[in-house]
């Protein structure tokens, strides 16, 4: 059912754990399968001055592929420049997969949409330009989250209790 690639990052992930003092984070999750990412970043300038991703953490709470994902996207963007990572898509990471079923598709765009929401963190904390694009996709995620702590309020709050430990 999965491909070895998929299989590979769900037993192996990368990048798995928490940063303490992030300088972003990303919260996301889905009304559907009540999937749950944080994705935490550190941020440093490489040797031309731009800001790059230096370090990259994740905790998922969710099935196989949304697990699977998000330490390929971890893999992907280490190292990379904001913009340049920003560009990464959920085609990227289920062409990478090869073999991704239908009904799992979502969890590519939910870890291209707990990256967004880090980025769009940081360059709101540190007063940076938020294009249109990065101000939609944030207002998407902020309604799923309010809808998803509605639905599934008692789940949330053990999952934000267990994620402070």
């Amino acid at each position: 059912m999965y491909s070895k690639e998929v299989l590979k990052h769900f037993k192996s992930p990368k990048n798995v754990g928490k940063i303490k003092n992030p300088d972003a984070l990303g919260k996301v999750g889905n009304l559907t399968c009540g999937d749950i990412m944080y994705l935490y970043l550190k941020i440093s300038k490489n040797k031309s001055g731009k800001e790059i991703i230096k370090d990259i953490k994740f905790e998922t709470f969710g099935c196989t592929v949304a697990i699977a994902n998000t330490s390929l996207l971890t893999t992907m963007i280490k190292g990379k420049t904001l913009d340049r990572a920003l560009k990464v898509t959920k085609d990227d990471l289920i062409k990478k997969f090869k073999n991704v079923p239908l009904i799992k598709v979502h969890c590519s765009l939910l870890a291209i949409d707990a990256l967004s929401e880090a980025i769009y963190d940081y360059y709101k904390k540190h007063g940076k330009k938020i294009s249109s694009e990065l101000e939609e996709k944030h207002k998407r995620a902020e309604k799923v989250g309010e809808e998803l702590h509605h639905r599934h309020s008692e789940i949330v709050e053990l999952e934000e209790e267990l994620h402070k430990k």
